[in-house]
């Protein structure tokens, strides 16, 4: 207390802009140094042969209009029959969505529970009942009602678990990238994450995957020793540190792929996206510290890796105090910068040059369509409009009322398949 006596506000302001700055560059660097991995390919050994059985488990909340192409899609997957079956969760349904299903050939299951709403629960009631069927499958793939599956999906998740892994993430593609300016810059963001985070994460060999909320494959045997109970607005962020806390890693599949419908409305996306920072910051407040403390007990980096990308949100917000910081002039010259001690200006520069470049990269590396190129102009409005989602998502943390995103894109894989070709010709 003596100590912080004899401080004054100037040097107080100074100790306290200090760690601010390390916390930025450390992390810039951080995220350029694994960008890097997400370069290039690792050449792969598959295994062809059809070995693990599979519970398809679709999510559906009134999603009539959209489920049915999904349904058609999933029967038709380039895979033996006998290994898997197509659950649905018609979960607090108000329209057809149960009979659209059953009609369609999937096994359906409908639950009431206006208490404990929200994919989350869906699942682990499924799961549950699952788990007390005479078949018993080997893993269990999650997509949700507005997906399309490319038809290789399941040999590639078989490949994965016949290698050892117990839990695997797809690629999440897009259905609907041209549809408006949102539904454009959405992809594209989807399109980064695939190459240079969930890529460069599998190509380090030491880091662990995320799942994506779809297109997602759990070892039976994990779900039952360890339990689902991830029932936040982010399940599957949930679940990613759940397992991982148990020493348990995801793993990717780049060649599995899963079509994704995004948002129409910049509104839309708004409330989505707030939905997620709001539950990852509840998941940080759970897994931040014993990430880290695991990190430093076992020497492993995936634990330190996981943690900071729940540090995310926080990144954003000490990012935009700083910047607000240097925009008032009283303050520019009240601490002691650091940046140019760590690279000269002209190095930041080329730094942030490059990290605009890296999205190119990112498209034309997984050969995405031309038009996909367009978004790019107007890429930077949607990746800054996480600023305030972020703070909101913060303020509300303690809100975990679930909310439905509408779908409304009835799309079949043929369409989705051809106009990918038609866009990259």
């Amino acid at each position: 207390m003596d100590f912080l006596t004899g401080i004054t506000g100037a040097q107080l302001f100074n100790l306290f802009m200090l760690p601010i700055q390390f916390i930025i560059i450390f992390l810039t660097f951080y995220y350029f140094v694994l960008s890097i991995f997400g370069l290039y390919r690792k050449q792969e050994v598959k295994v062809l042969e059809p070995e693990k059985s599979f519970a398809i488990v679709v999510a559906a909340h009134n999603e009539e209009t959209v489920i049915g192409p999904l349904l058609e899609n999933l029967l038709l997957l380039e895979y033996p029959k006998q290994l898997f079956d197509i659950f649905v969760v018609a979960d607090n349904c108000t329209d057809k969505t149960a009979l659209i299903a059953r009609n369609a050939g999937a096994i359906v299951h409908r639950r009431f529970n206006t208490e404990k709403r929200g994919k989350g629960y869906a699942l682990e009631w499924m799961f549950h009942r699952l788990f007390k069927m005479e078949r018993q499958y080997d893993a269990i793939a999650i997509f949700d009602a507005d997906n399309l599956v490319k038809e290789n999906f399941l040999f590639e998740m078989n490949s994965k678990l016949c290698q050892g892994h117990k839990i695997v993430q797809c690629y999440l593609d897009s259905k609907n990238p041209f549809d408006t300016w949102v539904t454009n810059t959405f992809s594209i963001a989807f399109w980064v994450t695939n190459r240079l985070l969930q890529l460069a994460r599998y190509n380090t060999g030491r880091l662990s995957n995320l799942l994506g909320g779809t297109g997602m494959c759990i070892s039976t045997d994990v779900l039952k020793e360890f339990g689902w109970g991830a029932t936040s607005l982010t399940e599957d962020l949930e679940f990613s540190m759940k397992a991982l806390s148990h020493g348990i890693k995801t793993t990717w599949a780049h060649d599995a792929v899963v079509y994704d419908e995004k948002p129409l409305t910049f509104m839309q996306s708004w409330y989505q996206r707030k939905r997620w920072a709001q539950g990852q910051v509840d998941v940080a407040g759970r897994y931040f510290f014993p990430l880290i403390i695991k990190g430093i007990r076992e020497r492993k980096i995936m634990y330190f890796d996981a943690a900071i990308h729940l540090f995310q949100p926080a990144l954003v917000m000490i990012a935009t105090f700083f910047m607000l910081t240097n925009f008032i002039g009283v303050l520019q010259n009240s601490y002691t910068p650091i940046f140019t001690l760590v690279m000269p200006w002209t190095g930041w520069q080329i730094l942030s040059t490059i990290q605009y470049i890296y999205p190119v990269a990112a498209l034309a590396l997984d050969r995405l369509p031309w038009r996909a190129y367009l978004g790019l102009i107007l890429y930077p409005i949607f990746i800054y409009s996480w600023i305030p989602i972020v703070f909101l998502g913060f303020i509300n943390r303690k809100d975990k009322q679930w909310s439905h995103t509408k779908h409304t894109r009835s799309i079949c894989i043929e369409d989705v398949v051809k106009q990918k070709k038609v866009s990259t010709n």
